[in-house]
């Protein structure tokens, strides 16, 4: 099995984040949308370290993505909250409207 299917799923995953957070109106499908965008940008990584020279560098970097991802998670979900019980919508229209 060579590079070309991983680089495909890869693709595939980036392109559904794409469309996700393109279609989706509300805040956690837009954040569901970039969970898939650093998923895919991880896989990269480990797909083109396992078949380049023997460095941990893909590895290192798909470790910090998972970090990275796990903290965007966290902090979103209690701004998606907070925004939650002062609009009581998670639609991105209402988002535009906050000023304060």
């Amino acid at each position: 099995m060579g590079i070309a299917p991983y680089i495909i799923v890869s693709s595939i995953l980036f392109v559904c984040g794409i469309v996700v957070m393109i279609a989706r109106k509300n805040i956690i499908g837009i954040l569901l949308g970039i969970e898939l965008i650093l998923n895919a940008a991880a896989l990269n990584f480990v797909s083109f370290t396992k078949f380049s020279n023997s460095n941990l560098d893909g590895q290192v970097f798909a470790l910090f993505i998972i970090l990275v991802a796990a903290a965007e998670a966290a902090v979103g979900l209690a701004i998606v909250i907070r925004f939650f019980q002062i609009r009581e919508s998670i639609h991105i229209d209402s988002a535009t409207q906050l000023q304060s």
